[in-house]
């Protein structure tokens, strides 16, 4: 009886561990929707100058066929 509560505690050392490591977890139950989404900031878009068009310009005569 006593190895399987040393197991234990010994597998929930290493889930608390792995857990801790494991970056931003939330352990809080089932989110339902989107309000627990979190979004980044909207950015306002890059001002990027519009490059100007070229000039249409006719294509050049194709050689008759000889």
């Amino acid at each position: 009886m006593i190895k399987i509560f040393i197991a234990f505690a010994i597998f929930a050392a290493i889930a608390i561990f792995a857990l801790m490591k494991g970056g931003d977890i939330d352990m809080g139950g089932e989110k339902h929707g989107m309000d627990h989404v979190e979004h980044p900031a909207p950015t306002a878009p890059a001002a990027t100058p519009a490059a100007p068009e070229a000039p249409a310009t006719p294509a050049a005569p194709a050689e008759a066929a000889k």
